[in-house]
């Protein structure tokens, strides 16, 4: 499921350097650790690259504007790209439908799920398409 890096993408030069963040971890350990594991290395790494992040970062879910639980995202970069973190064997619909979510509460037009579970490190960008167009710079 890797992904090429597009660079025509908004945020694509910041995406890039969290992927190869991602990729210095996972040649670095490897699959097989629990997904916090990861979650701290890559925060080491993003350091490393000078990345301003929030890590479990909490938001507010809400339905008909009525408060209905709580969720955390693993990482929200330079206030502009959501990290989703998994140590899983494959992605599937449903991690892709997570970040998608996590995308839409947060009001973000870009994301990144990555995958530490496999043999190789998988990532998927992810767009926001409803605020991608109806923002005004669009």
């Amino acid at each position: 499921m890797k992904e090429i890096i597009n660079h025509g993408y908004k945020n694509s030069d910041l995406t890039g350097k969290i992927i190869g963040c991602a990729m210095k971890v996972h040649s670095k350990l490897g699959n097989g650790f629990q997904e916090v594991i990861y979650q701290r290395s890559l925060a080491i790494e993003m350091r490393k690259q000078n990345l301003s992040f929030a890590r479990e970062l909490e938001m507010t879910i809400y339905y008909d504007d009525i408060e209905v639980g709580k969720r955390k995202v693993d990482f929200l970069v330079n206030d502009l790209v959501m990290v989703e973190l998994k140590a899983t064997s494959k992605l599937d619909d449903n991690h892709f439908a997570q970040a998608l979510n996590y995308l839409e509460a947060y009001k973000l037009e870009t994301g990144l799920l990555i995958n530490f579970g496999s043999k190789s490190l998988e990532f998927k960008r992810v767009s926001n398409e409803y605020k991608l167009k109806n923002s005004p710079n669009q």
